[in-house]
């Protein structure tokens, strides 16, 4: 918790780190919004108006995606680094940036900031956070690095060395961060069979998306069996659920020919891949979202809400959630009292987290998809549905609504993204009034009918 003093017959304060989470994003994006609104962020000279400054300002720093104007075209190189600073800010997560800082100027690091860094990159304990910290700048930047190398190379073919390098440059930061944002208006659907664009990309992603822990476990241990089991569920599960929804997508769209039929069987591969990996992290695409089957949209709405994992730069309830949901199940089916896997038991209070994060996600979900169908007249639901959940997993795809959201689409949409990045447990913590009073009646138990 964080106190704030009397001062002056002003009452103390307390601040839940959950608060303090809010707050420091919320002041991301409006520095972000402000910047957006200058004239020399635009190639027309024209600000944008403040809902659409704000509306790409949390886009970029909740790594979403979304975006109510194109990218390549309207901002000019000033706004382009404006927007990449907020992506790599909001990746980190504003806690971590700001120890970033700490450390680069020297000054101490208390347990205050201990603690927020731990609620911010969701670790188990205080320990080795700080040297977790500067592992995860140090990665993130040699990933990042990498990236940007291969795919300058590769772009190098078709443009120019100085624009290859800015767009290699550009799409690491958005891949390695889950953003999703990218310099051409179709994303990267020129690119739909290229091997080293689609390997690059997704690689970039995928290591963003299985969050810094795991990354930092991988790389220290190097060995499956000594691996922590939060390392492993995530790598077991988000290879088992992208192995899975590339051939899912390939299946149903084999022979759509707005998406894969015109494609030949490399291309269908490659796209299957692509747009089967993608919906859990990142908002990139290969093909037109808005032509894919309803299947294969609600398919991927399915994705968009699992997410990727917990303590990454994605949003969605997270793959370990998912993961604890299912060996719950399986456990209440088979009418065994603990939850095992990887010869591990699971502790049970960690399924009443799972639970309550899957069911705050869905009232946000429904709250925000309902308010929309009011606001959005034109738009079919299937459009609106998947715009929600797109959002709230911060993965920027679209299926064609962005551009057409109304003013107050454009606020709705801007909550979703923000509840997202931040995770529906903690922005329910945020909300609720904390008090500090025990309760002193417990009441006599009793029983109520289940399903």
């Amino acid at each position: 918790m964080l106190f704030i003093k009397n001062v002056k017959g002003i009452k103390s304060v307390t601040l839940h780190p959950a608060h303090i989470l809010v707050l420091g994003f919320m002041a991301l994006i409006f520095i972000g919004t402000c910047l957006f609104m200058i004239p020399a962020a635009t190639r027309d000279r024209h600000h944008l108006s403040l809902i659409d400054a704000l509306f790409e300002a949390t886009s970029a720093v909740c790594v979403t995606g979304l975006a109510v104007v194109d990218t390549g075209t309207t901002f000019t190189l000033f706004g382009q680094i404006i927007l990449l600073i907020l992506i790599q800010l909001g990746g980190w997560g504003f806690i971590t940036s700001g120890i970033l800082m700490f450390i680069i100027l020297g000054k101490k690091i208390g347990l205050k900031q201990r603690l927020l860094l731990q609620e911010s990159l969701n670790t188990f304990s205080l320990q080795g956070i700080i040297k977790l910290v500067q592992r995860v700048i140090i990665i993130t930047l040699i990933v990042e690095a990498i990236g940007a190398i291969v795919l300058s190379i590769r772009w190098s073919q078709e443009m120019g060395w100085g624009r290859a390098i800015y767009y290699g440059i550009f799409h690491s930061i958005s891949a390695f961060n889950n953003a999703g944002f990218g310099l051409e208006s179709d994303s990267l659907s020129k690119w739909v069979g290229d091997p080293t664009v689609n390997i690059v990309i997704t690689a970039l992603f995928i290591l963003g998306g299985i969050g810094f822990y795991v990354v930092a476990d991988v790389f220290e241990k190097r060995n499956f069996r000594k691996l922590s089991l939060h390392t492993k569920v995530t790598l077991f599960f988000t290879v088992v659920i992208n192995v899975f929804s590339t051939v899912i997508i390939f299946g149903l769209e084999y022979n759509n020919p707005a998406t894969l039929g015109e494609l030949d069987l490399s291309d269908k591969w490659w796209a299957a891949y692509f747009q089967g990996v993608v919906p859990r992290t990142a908002g990139f695409n290969s093909i037109d979202i808005g032509q894919m089957t309803l299947s294969s949209q609600v398919y991927m709405m399915g994705l968009m809400f699992i997410g990727a994992a917990s303590g990454s730069t994605a949003g969605g309830i997270k793959v370990t959630t998912f993961a604890l949901l299912l060996l719950a199940l399986a456990a209440v089916i088979t009418n065994r009292e603990d939850i095992n896997i990887f010869e591990r038991r699971v502790p049970s209070s960690l399924v009443s987290r799972a639970l309550s994060i899957a069911v705050s996600g869905v009232i946000f979900i429904f709250v925000i998809f309902f308010l929309l169908t009011i606001t959005e007249k034109g738009a079919e639901m299937s459009e609106i549905a998947f715009e929600t959940v797109s959002a709230f997993g911060t993965v920027g795809m679209s299926a064609g609504l962005t551009m057409d959201l109304t003013p107050i689409g454009k606020i709705l949409i801007t909550i979703m993204m923000f509840i997202g990045r931040l995770g529906p447990l903690t922005m329910a913590f945020a909300l609720a009034i904390h008090s500090k009073k025990k309760a002193k009646i417990r009441y006599a138990e009793e029983k109520i009918l289940l399903g």
